[in-house]
């Protein structure tokens, strides 16, 4: 058996397995998407002869899109915006030659390419409409070849500094300079290690606030995919690239090593650097390789959700969504469903001037429920906002939810209607965990609040650093119409007041 290595660490052989498991889940979905009546999904027509793996999107001047792919070009999509995508947009090289970029961002004239082995700027000088003068901006890291070794760019961020995320070298180690750290590269080109402890990143990107996030994928140290926060000074839980603190000078001191079989909540409490996830993407049911993230800043031009991510999954070919809150100064949240049916494997997301959201992918090497090989689409609000729970807060006895619609005070008041369960993982230094120390907190008492778009719900057996899943199909809205995504996932880091 052929045993190249896919991005989370399996083997071919059991990557075939995991997409036979995929494709047989997707024969098995309704032909008919309840999501399908409030946004749609449009594909663009890719010219024959392009390969284009989705890696990276950028909006340049002139209503354009940059697209990168895996395999080392850049196109520029002249009319994306075009009421038909599939036949009215245009596709021009710009560049070619690169080593994978995932990384994609615009600044005064300059496209900035975040490559395997170095951040490059490129501009067209000569209004070919290719690129002809490239530079390298910053290099302050190794690769040595391994197919693991990706770098994920940011976009610039509120003082102008680019972010990287380094895959380490394989799932394990750090064999290579800062592979396993996150890198912030200054407007002058210096090289600032930043955080350390990331194992396999799939997306970079700010939020509102202009914090700085990454998605990590399952695999040792990490007992599921996670939104996790790129606090400078602070470990996000992969020891493997603790050797380079020596090579990272002004950086806070090396944290400890930490305890594998241990809970990583328990673990943060000994090491004071560890910043636990902010938000977990329960494997598998919210997906399997977690990916690019996307900002809601279009100010409701893509429905009720403003200032929330957008989070894709290779794997599952899905966009997910998370509403964050800040207790005690930790990040937490909750996910929720969002959209499935695209194309392929979801690599890159970007939102567009008018609140469309572009999401790109490929599915070489590791397989995904979207049976393309590769695609670039278009996602876009239809306008009716569906009955959701909009976001999920955490109280000292239990959680408050905000709705998009008002709800029936009948079922919303029940507090039958809210069954919940709570699990944690295993912090280990093998490959991923089950859950465990499962548990089934129990709604005491839901109050529904005067306009009827909230409900406080009061919790018995709250877990810290524990998710806690909680289902509401018997909910409904003040016209008895169920809710379109019935599930919410809140990783409760902390509990407020304790």
């Amino acid at each position: 058996m052929v045993t190249h290595m896919n991005r989370s660490g399996w083997t071919l052989g059991v990557g075939l397995l995991a997409l036979v498991s995929l494709q047989a889940a997707r024969a098995q979905e309704p032909a008919k998407n309840p999501e399908d009546a409030f946004s749609t999904i449009e594909g663009f027509t890719i010219p024959a002869g392009v390969v284009l793996e989705v890696g990276a999107l950028e909006w340049l001047p002139g209503d354009r899109l940059a697209v990168s792919s895996r395999r080392g070009e850049i196109y520029v999509v002249h009319n994306p915006l075009a009421a038909e995508p599939a036949t009215e947009s245009r596709f021009v090289k710009f560049a070619e030659g690169l080593h994978e970029v995932l990384g994609l961002a615009y600044r005064d004239g300059w496209l900035y390419a975040t490559q395997r082995g170095e951040v490059t700027r490129m501009k067209d000088e000569d209004g070919d409409g290719r690129a002809d003068l490239f530079e390298t901006v910053a290099d302050g890291w190794e690769i040595g070849g391994d197919y693991h070794e990706y770098a994920f760019g940011s976009k610039f961020d509120k003082d102008g500094n680019l972010w990287v995320a380094l895959c380490l070298t394989g799932s394990f180690n750090s064999d290579n300079k800062f592979r396993g750290w996150a890198l912030r590269i200054t407007p002058d080109g210096k090289v600032v290690p930043t955080t350390s402890g990331l194992r396999s990143p799939g997306g970079i990107a700010a939020n509102a606030a202009g914090d700085m996030f990454f998605t990590e994928n399952q695999g040792p140290w990490n007992g599921a995919c996670a939104l996790k926060e790129l606090r400078p000074g602070h470990f996000v839980g992969h020891p493997g690239g603790l050797k380079w603190y020596d090579d990272a000078p002004g950086i806070a001191a090396r944290p400890a090593e930490p305890k594998s079989g241990s809970r990583l909540i328990e673990e943060s409490k000994r090491i004071p650097e560890l910043i636990p996830p902010a938000v977990y993407f329960p494997y598998p049911v919210m997906g399997q390789s977690s990916s690019g993230i996307a900002c809601d800043l279009s100010g409701g031009k893509f429905g009720p959700f403003s200032g929330q991510f957008f989070v894709g999954d290779q794997a599952a070919s899905t966009v997910m969504r998370v509403a964050l809150e800040k207790v005690n100064g930790r990040y937490q949240g909750a996910c929720f469903p969002f959209r499935r049916g695209f194309g392929s494997g979801n690599v890159a997301l970007l939102f567009g001037p008018g609140g469309e959201l572009f999401v790109g992918g490929t599915n070489r090497g590791w397989g995904s429920r979207g049976p393309k090989e590769f695609a670039l689409e278009r996602l876009t609000w239809k306008g009716e906002t569906p009955f959701e729970v909009h976001h999920m807060t955490a109280n000292p006895d239990g959680f408050s939810l905000s709705f998009t619609a008002p709800v029936d005070r009948a079922t919303a008041s029940d507090p039958g209607s809210y069954p919940m369960r709570a699990y944690t993982y295993i912090y280990q230094s093998s490959y991923g965990s089950p859950e465990v120390d499962v548990s089934t907190p129990k709604v005491t008492r839901a109050e529904v609040a005067d306009d009827g778009k909230s409900v406080r719900l009061t919790v018995d057996g709250l877990r810290e650093g524990h998710v806690h899943e909680l289902h509401m199909d018997a909910l409904r809205d003040a016209s008895k119409g169920p809710l379109l995504h019935s599930e919410a996932y809140y990783t409760l880091n902390v509990i407020p007041g304790r």
